[in-house]
């Protein structure tokens, strides 16, 4: 296409999107990256985008498929783009320097600045529904706000080539917990959203670490500690889960908990196991407090092994050296035979803001950021889990204990998604009592308690 031809095409393409996004406010702010270097075009070799308009009615936004050869969709023939990224504090650096990489790659279609600011995954969608409009183009969101996004036309949809560049890239199970529906909603930027045992080797041996039993025993034998958060919900679930209790999506109001039928017996049963452990023989071994502990108790020599998140493998590494040792969460014993404990596993998504100035530049910015390039280099750097296919099974996961093994936990878990916000609290409430050993459990105490729990998160 020759210059003319090319320069109306983008010209027409920014009437359009200008056109289709026509009072919806801007959200970009100052610059930490520019544009330079050489040229090619982003989002993973696909130079079309997708793009979502929101209704005036607040209908669910309709997907604008483009392809002009522009993955800014003519946005830069208007001067600098200018956007906004949240993510982690742990992930600053290396998203200014991804972010930084994205304008490069895309200089020859505009001049494109992002701002990277600090906001946790966890708060983020809160952040969104509280003031969309000055919330970030692009933000990474754990898994389970989706649905609140989602009901709110807080996200544009991922459409056309790009819904078919994420169903190619990532894991089933990333892809169907950004989804809604039929609709994708949302880029997988991780499959690691879980917790396994972190343990100091000097303590804990690996065939010790296969067992709660063990491990506990090789804790109060070095006179070390074991670390729960067993008062969060989001590790305490783990206690119904090994028992057999799922979750299973929202009743049609979208906001009331569905759980899956369960043996109470065997319920029951697991409880006391985990209960009896917790309150008896290991009430001192336990510390029952937030996850930094581990870490910190790694760092003052006070701790032996706990259950912590993928977010902080690289503080674990860092305080063991080649001691750190990481496993897949333990087996308990119940009723006599050795029973995986399941967990809760999520995945970090990357949403573009629907009300968003630079539709076109923030999907192509969100699809860059989830891509195999970006994804490997977190993973090296964060030790963040991947949810792309290719980088999965890389020798940088692969060579990896901890990365290695929070994905081989995703086989004993239940998937975060469509958790309803009254989840939390009863289950932490639940967590603390079947570890307080200053009020111990009998079978038919702990049938009520677990009863009274799901009746509690259901608000029944």
């Amino acid at each position: 296409m020759n210059k003319t031809k090319r320069f109306c095409a983008i010209a027409l393409a920014a009437m359009m999107a200008v056109t289709a996004f026509a009072g919806c406010g801007g959200s970009s702010g100052g610059s930490s990256s520019t544009a330079g270097g050489s040229a090619s075009t982003a989002a993973g070799g696909d130079s079309s985008t997708a793009a979502t308009t929101a209704t005036a009615d607040g209908a669910a936004p309709a997907a604008l498929d483009t392809s002009n050869g522009d993955p800014l969709n003519g946005e830069g023939a208007n001067g600098t783009i200018k956007l906004k990224v949240w993510g982690p504090d742990a992930a600053q650096e290396i998203l200014k320097t991804q972010c930084a990489d994205f304008a490069n790659e895309v200089k020859d279609y505009g001049t494109v600045e992002v701002e990277v600011v600090p906001q946790g995954e966890a708060d983020s969608a809160t952040q969104v529904l509280t003031d969309a409009e000055t919330a970030a183009d692009v933000f990474g969101f754990a898994c389970d706000n989706l649905n609140k996004l989602v009901k709110t036309d807080s996200l544009l949809q991922v459409a056309g080539p790009n819904k078919d560049f994420v169903v190619a890239s990532n894991s089933p199970e990333s892809v169907s917990a950004a989804t809604v529906g039929d609709t994708i909603y949302a880029y997988p930027e991780t499959g690691d959203n879980s917790y396994i045992l972190v343990y100091d080797k000097t303590v804990v041996s690996a065939d010790q670490a296969k067992t709660l039993e063990g491990t506990l025993a090789a804790c109060k034998a070095a006179n070390k500690q074991f670390v729960m958060d067993a008062g969060n919900g989001y590790y305490s679930c783990l206690f119904m889960f090994t028992g057999g209790l799922k979750i299973d999506g929202l009743e049609e109001d979208g906001v009331t908990q569905k759980f899956t039928e369960y043996d109470e017996d065997k319920m029951v049963k697991t409880m006391m196991a985990f209960h009896t452990l917790f309150t008896g023989e290991y009430k001192d071994t336990l510390l029952n407090g937030e996850s930094t502990k581990v870490v910190d108790g790694f760092k003052s020599g006070t701790v032996g092994a706990g259950i912590d998140g993928s977010w902080n493998f690289a503080s674990a590494k860092e305080a063991l050296g080649e001691n750190a040792g990481f496993a897949v969460l333990p087996t308990i014993n119940v009723d006599g035979t050795d029973t995986p404990i399941i967990n809760m596993f999520g995945y970090k998504l990357l949403g573009v803001n629907s009300r968003t100035k630079y539709p076109a530049t923030s999907i192509a910015l969100a699809k860059y950021l989830s891509g195999e390039k970006c994804q490997d280099e977190r993973a090296k750097e964060l030790n963040w889990g991947p949810s792309n296919a290719v980088v999965s099974q890389s020798d940088t996961v692969k060579n990896d204990e901890a990365l290695s093994a929070v994905l081989a936990q995703s086989a004993n878990s239940v998937a975060q998604v469509s958790v309803s916000d009254t989840f939390w609290s009863p289950m932490g409430t639940f967590g603390n009592k079947i570890v307080d050993a200053d009020n111990p459990l009998d079978e038919a105490a702990c049938k009520d308690l677990i009863k009274q729990t799901i009746s509690n998160i259901r608000d029944e």
